[in-house]
């Protein structure tokens, strides 16, 4: 390890060249170790370049088996600390500020990397109207943090599909709506992230069931993240990966082309910067029909 390595600054980075050095001190290839511990020598290989997040189980197995007395479980503690996430979404933060390339699929609402704050905060409140605004605060920000893998010098390639349901669900009023089509449209622009919209008119298609999210990485295996309500799950058999990724190429073969979507987000936008005029003018409409 190198010598001006400081692990209070990256501690799952610190489990992984740990995990490493044990290893091959133990003389096993990742793969005898995946066996002794029940996962597979590319999950052991992901820790060890930092790609995937430490388990509580898996890390009392790694005590057990290169028998270093808790070294494992500590680091575990030190990895779940440094998080501001949930546990069950940590992992996939990290996996997605390494990731090469994310491809997501999103049948409802506007994916997490691409939200402004005022569509994250009305969802936050949505989901539960009880919790405190300063809680909410700290939410949109950490999600808005997230957002900034797609500009840095090693951002990934970003492709994202969304069904129209996202573009037609009035997430927190017209106007947040008007300001949230737009900036997909500013994503698109400047060549941040490509976007496609599957119309209505597509019908059924794969994977409308959910929300998917494929990622690849330079030095492991690519790993797919499932989400639902209050969890969401990683993916990372090689047969079940190919599955998504074959999955994903008919959504995108079902989708209109970016240029057409771009038209349509800008339709979209366009729509609900005008709704207060609309409505404005229906209002009108009716006064009169009544006198």
């Amino acid at each position: 390890m190198a010598k001006d390595f400081d692990p209070s600054d990256a501690p799952r980075r610190y489990y992984g060249e740990e995990l490493r050095r044990l290893r091959e001190a133990a003389g096993l290839t990742q793969e005898a170790l995946g066996k002794l511990v029940f996962c597979s020598g590319g999950y052991i290989g992901q820790m060890e370049v930092a790609v995937r997040k430490p388990q509580k189980d898996l890390s009392e197995y790694l005590d057990n088996v290169l028998k270093t007395d808790g070294h494992f479980q500590r680091m575990y503690e030190m990895v779940r600390k440094s998080s501001r996430y949930e546990d069950y979404f940590a992992e996939v933060v990290e996996l997605q500020s390494s990731a090469e390339s994310i491809s997501q699929f999103s049948p409802l609402l506007v994916p997490g990397l691409m939200q402004t704050a005022d569509y994250a905060r009305a969802l936050f409140e949505s989901a539960n109207p009880l919790r405190k605004e300063v809680a909410n605060e700290e939410l949109v920000a950490a999600r808005l943090a997230r957002s900034a893998i797609l500009d840095g010098a090693k951002a990934p390639l970003y492709w994202a599909i969304l069904d129209e349901a996202v573009l037609r669900r009035p997430v927190g009023g017209p106007a947040i709506m008007a300001r949230q089509m737009t900036y997909l449209v500013d994503l698109v622009r400047n060549r941040t992230a490509i976007i496609q919209v599957v119309p209505f008119s597509a019908g059924a298609y794969a994977l409308m069931e959910g929300s998917v999210c494929l990622m690849t990485f330079e030095e492991a295996p690519p790993t797919v993240y499932l989400e639902g309500p209050q969890s969401g799950g990683l993916v990372d058999d090689p047969s079940l990966v190919r599955n998504f990724m074959l999955a994903y190429d008919l959504v995108r073969a079902a989708a209109l082309s970016p240029e057409a979507s771009r038209a349509l987000i800008e339709s979209a936008a366009e729509d609900y910067a005008n709704a207060p005029n609309r409505a404005v003018a229906q209002e009108q409409l009716q006064r009169r029909q009544r006198q």
